[in-house]
């Protein structure tokens, strides 16, 4: 059964759908609340609640133009004043985030006694499933699915792994990126099973900072490895967490932006969510 959360988060992302379907035709607010069976006011109120912006105002932040402008900004990876495990920005908040890759032992026989925790919970993107071991998280997806399918999704991973239905520190921590409260630095840990080279990769995408764009290109020459643009698209692909490392920050040279494993949607309105989270911070 969906949660009103995702419910509501599913009528945003129609939306979404629909304004990027017919931009030229420049939508009204009515014709948009329409589609998604809601009264203009009510898709006013739920959108700007969800966005912190009206919906004309999100929209700018899916366009071409913006992207190009963001990627042409000058700042790059390589200068970026962010080191290798630090997300976000000082105007917004703090995050440390801290990638431990497991020992083969510890994924070896399909995780066998490995113990993981697992929970099912809200964002603002729909419903989650979140995992971590003793060390810390080692999955967070989108569960599209019913919830049955998701955590088989999960235990895919880690076949002989010991589950458990039950949250953590861990967790909490991580989860708490999407309450917006930035009261205080928050040290996240990820506990996840890679090679080194997707590893470096993640690493990476954690200095792209909210509101950030970067290229597969640019992670690449980031890691003086410019020649594995699709190497670095596989390893982008593989992101087993979901919002944590920011994969979705990743986008086409020419500012299109892209695939993404929870779908084109889902990525142009978190690219449009901490647009607009940021910019309403600034002001």
């Amino acid at each position: 059964m969906e949660t009103q959360a995702t419910i509501n988060y599913n009528r945003i992302a129609d939306a979404i759908g629909y304004y990027k379907a017919n931009f030229k035709d420049q939508p009204s607010l009515e014709q948009v609340a329409e589609h998604v069976h809601l009264s203009p006011f009510h898709f006013q109120r739920m959108f700007k609640e969800w966005a912190g912006v009206t919906p004309k105002q999100f929209l700018q932040y899916l366009t071409l133009g913006h992207a190009k402008q963001v990627l042409g900004s000058g700042a790059t990876l390589s200068d970026a004043a962010f080191e290798a495990g630090l997300s976000g920005t000082g105007r917004l908040h703090d995050l440390f985030i801290k990638i431990e890759g497991m020992t083969p032992g510890e994924y070896k026989n399909g995780g066998e006694e490995l113990p993981i925790n697992y929970r099912f919970a809200e964002s603002p993107f729909g419903s989650l499933l979140i995992a971590s071991t003793h060390k810390g998280v080692c999955y967070l997806a989108f569960a599209d699915e019913d919830r049955t399918a998701s955590l088989d999704l999960l235990k895919e991973q880690f076949r002989n792994a010991q589950y458990h239905k039950a949250g953590d520190g861990w967790q909490d921590e991580a989860l708490a990126i999407f309450a917006q409260d930035w009261s205080r630095p928050r040290e996240i840990k990820l506990h996840l099973k890679g090679t080194a080279f997707q590893i470096k990769v993640w690493e990476t995408l954690l200095k792209v900072p909210m509101g950030g764009l970067t290229t597969y290109s640019e992670v690449a020459g980031s890691i003086h490895n410019p020649q594995a643009v699709r190497a670095v698209g596989s390893a982008v692909g593989a992101n087993p967490v979901a919002f944590l490392i920011p994969c979705h920050r990743v986008i086409r040279s020419d500012g299109q932006t892209g695939e993404y494993h929870w779908g084109s949607t889902r990525k142009q309105a978190i690219i449009g969510w901490e647009a607009a989270q940021m910019e309403t911070r600034v002001a």
